[in-house]
């Protein structure tokens, strides 16, 4: 599909599974721990994990008792480690046709502020990112009116677009508000995979798209 974007354009974007797979950064944040708590035998470690995880078991109740280490302990190492993430195919070129078009871009997101501004370092588009808006921040989670709202306050007088994944928070607020509603498909790793949960009008989007790729900035 095409996207119109000008001076007078935010183009906004969820974080977590719509620029990257956030399994990817429970899968790093597991390899760091494993590599912590077993130097020698890590790879094991790691498999007995992510086994566990998929199995829905509680990975870090395991650990603690394997490894007589607070959970406490655990999820500060799960937060505060460095990720080893990659950006969806087709990410960079969106961004860098927004800005060769003179538009403005945004991130709303959920979760802690430093886990959050780390993931968009790592990925590398921190510094093209006009303005940030996380939950812990502002003390309010999507969907609440607040995120969406500081946005437009920091990046005033334009027509907004929001790019996203989660069905049941991520468009009820921007449907509202007028924006323009875009959904990135689950590409089968999402973290929250409830879509068919959330099929009344309410939640959708004005747009789906499978991946970046279908997106032209024009």
């Amino acid at each position: 599909m095409d996207l119109k974007v000008s001076k007078n354009t935010a183009v906004v974007f969820d974080l977590d599974d719509t620029l990257y797979n956030e399994l990817e950064y429970l899968k790093s944040a597991y390899r760091a721990i494993a590599q912590t708590l077993d130097p020698q035998k890590w790879e094991m470690l790691y498999s007995k994990m992510f086994s566990l995880y998929r199995s829905k078991h509680n990975v870090f109740e395991f650990l603690s008792e394997c490894y007589a280490v607070e959970t406490a302990e655990l999820i500060d190492m799960y937060r505060n480690h460095i990720p080893d993430i990659q950006l969806f195919d087709g990410v960079l070129d969106v961004f860098k046709a927004i800005k060769q078009n003179q538009g403005k871009i945004g991130v709303i997101t959920d979760g802690r502020s430093l886990t959050q501004r780390v993931k968009l370092e790592r990925l590398g588009i921190y510094n093209d990112i006009d303005k940030i808006v996380i939950s812990e921040e502002i003390g309010t989670e999507k969907p609440c009116l607040a995120n969406f709202k500081a946005l437009e306050s920091a990046l005033p007088q334009c027509s907004y677009c929001y790019i996203a994944d989660n069905l049941k928070k991520d468009f009820i607020v921007p449907n509202v508000l007028g924006w323009t509603t875009i959904a990135l498909v689950d590409n089968g790793k999402n973290i929250h995979y409830e879509s068919h949960q959330c099929m009344e009008a309410k939640y959708q989007p004005d747009h789906f798209i499978i991946d970046f790729k279908q997106l032209t900035v024009v």
